[in-house]
C-alpha cells in the first residue's frame, strides 16, 4: 500500500550484498516511500553527512567493508548527534556484548536482513512512524505462527510477525485500539506446550497490524520465549 506524499518518508540502507540492498529497496519504494542505498562504510558515512537532514531512518550492516562493528554506529552518532533512528540488519550481530553497546548508542531496534518481502515493511513501520507505532529494543525474531487472542467476548485467530522477549506483533486488518488489554495464546515451534500471556496493545496499523507488550507471562513460559528469541537472533548472523 502506497504512503501520500507528507507520509513518505527517506531510509539510507547499508549492506555490502546487492541482494538484501535491492529487495528492501524495492518494498520501500513499492510502498511510496524513497530509499537510497550504500555498499561500503565510506558510502554511509558520507551519505549521512550529504543527506542528514532529508533522513528519517538508517538500516545498516555491522560488517561493511573498512568497517568495525559498534565502532560504525558511533561514527554515525558523531555525525548526526544521535537524531537519527538505526536498525541494524540482525544477521551482522555476533554477540550479546555488541546488543548492549549498541543499545547505549540509542539503537532502536533489529531487522532480519533476509525477511520475506512482505515482512520488510511491517518491520520498519514502528520506526517509519514512531510517534504512530511504540518501538520494542530488543531484538527481534521474524515468525509467522498461529496464535489466538482474546478482547472481551470477542477471540480472534490470525498469525504472528514477530516475537521479542518483552512483546509480539500480529498481522491483522482489524487491529485492537491502542491500549487495549488482550489475551494471548500461541506455541513456540518445536515446543509441545501452549503459552498464554496477558498483553496490551502498543501500536496499531491497519496495513500491518499490531503490537502487543507482555504484561504477565509465567516465569516458566518466558524463560522459553527468551531462549527462543535468542537462538535464533544469533543464529542468524552472517558467518
Amino acid at each position: 500500500m502506497s504512503v501520500t506524499a507528507a507520509g513518505a518518508k527517506t531510509v539510507l540502507i547499508a549492506d555490502d550484498t546487492a541482494f538484501v540492498r535491492d529487495r528492501f529497496k524495492t518494498a520501500l519504494e513499492g510502498a511510496g516511500h524513497r530509499a537510497v542505498t550504500a555498499k561500503s562504510a565510506v558510502e554511509l558515512l558520507a551519505r549521512v553527512r550529504a543527506d542528514l537532514p532529508q533522513l528519517d531512518l538508517l538500516v545498516i550492516d555491522l560488517r561493511l567493508p573498512h568497517a568495525a562493528g559498534v565502532d560504525l554506529v558511533r561514527s554515525i552518532r558523531k555525525l548526526d548527534g544521535g537524531r537519527l533512528p538505526i536498525l541494524i540488519f540482525s544477521g551482522t550481530i555476533t554477540s550479546a556484548e555488541e546488543v548492549r553497546e549498541l543499545a547505549s548508542l540509542g539503537v532502536a531496534g533489529y531487522v532480519n536482513e533476509y525477511s520475506a518481502v512482505q515482512h520488510i515493511l511491517p518491520s520498519l513501520a514502528p520506526h517509519l512512524f514512531p510517534n504512530k507505532l511504540n518501538r520494542r529494543g530488543s531484538p527481534r525474531v521474524v515468525l509467522g505462527i498461529p496464535i489466538a487472542y482474546r478482547y472481551g467476548n470477542t477471540i480472534a485467530a490470525a498469525l504472528t510477525l514477530n516475537l521479542s522477549r518483552g512483546g509480539i506483533a500480529i498481522r491483522t486488518t482489524s487491529p485492537l485500539d491502542n491500549g487495549a488489554s488482550v489475551r494471548l495464546r500461541f506455541r513456540l515451534p518445536g515446543s509441545k506446550r501452549d503459552i498464554d500471556a496477558e498483553g496490551r496493545v502498543v501500536w496499531s496499523d491497519r496495513r500491518h497490524g499490531m503490537g502487543l507488550q507482555f504484561e504477565k507471562v509465567e516465569a516458566a513460559d518466558q524463560q522459553l520465549i527468551d531462549e527462543f528469541v535468542d537462538a535464533h537472533f544469533f543464529s542468524s548472523r552472517k558467518s
